[in-house]
């Protein structure tokens, strides 16, 4: 099969798959990798969003446990998803890979504020759109970030990547080596059973608005492409059974 089974999908990286086996900051070899398997699945004729997360340089929830005042915590966040979006942008643009970033916070200076209009138009003309910031609002995860923004630009399916697992199981496989992997399951089976895919809100967003997941291992190269030509690996998730 060499036909994309998805035509617009938003890609979902922790700012943990950026730092590779470090855990912090960024990899250049990594970013490199992710890059690469973006081209792959854009040369398919597929229309790539990606919603990049901070937690390779900074987490707000950690942050507020420190003390700094939470609203405070989750706007730094929101800072280093732009660091990680520009780095990402970079990355793909020296592979001739056109991309834009766009930010929930205004900054002019180095990227595009986040317009759903013109982020459409990028995807149509086939350029990569990197939406950094979050949602511009604390207390909010990129998790969020990415049901919200797959809503406003219809796309088809979230992928999210994470980093050396390859699903969603019982448990955590690295605590639980009896941890069993689910192949499908509900959004209502994620909030009923507390399970750590994502957050509450977003989870209901993704169930109000009826968008699949599907939760791969993005360390194994070329995994994108393979999802998005409809082989069955990682964990698919949607509204109803």
């Amino acid at each position: 099969m060499s036909t994309p089974k998805y035509k617009r999908v938003i890609l979902k990286l922790s700012g943990e798959a950026l730092a590779g086996e470090r855990g912090y900051g960024i990899d250049a070899n990594v970013i490199q990798s992710l890059a690469k398997q973006i081209k792959e699945v854009v040369e398919l004729g597929v229309e790539v969003a990606v919603v990049v997360g901070g937690g390779n340089i900074w987490r707000g929830i950690q942050g507020s446990s420190r003390g700094i005042d939470r609203a405070t915590a989750d706007y730094m966040g929101m800072l280093a998803t732009v660091m990680n979006s520009l780095a990402l942008q970079d990355a793909l643009e020296s592979i001739d890979v056109q991309t834009r970033v766009q930010t929930a916070i205004e900054m002019r200076q180095v990227a595009e504020p986040y317009i759903r209009r013109r982020a459409i138009r990028h995807l149509e003309k086939g350029r990569v759109v990197i939406f950094a910031g979050g949602n511009g609002n604390p207390f909010f995860s990129t998790d969020t970030t990415s049901a919200l923004r797959a809503a406003e630009i219809e796309a088809e399916v979230i992928l999210m990547a994470k980093n050396n697992v390859d699903g969603v199981y019982t448990a955590d496989p690295k605590k639980e080596p009896t941890a069993k992997k689910y192949d499908t399951l509900t959004y209502l089976e994620i909030l009923n059973k507390g399970l750590k895919v994502m957050d509450s809100t977003a989870s209901s967003l993704c169930m109000d608005n009826d968008i699949p997941l599907i939760v791969f291992n993005i360390s194994e190269e070329g995994n994108i492409r393979r999802v998005l030509l409809g082989e069955q690996i990682g964990t698919l998730v949607k509204g109803s059974v």
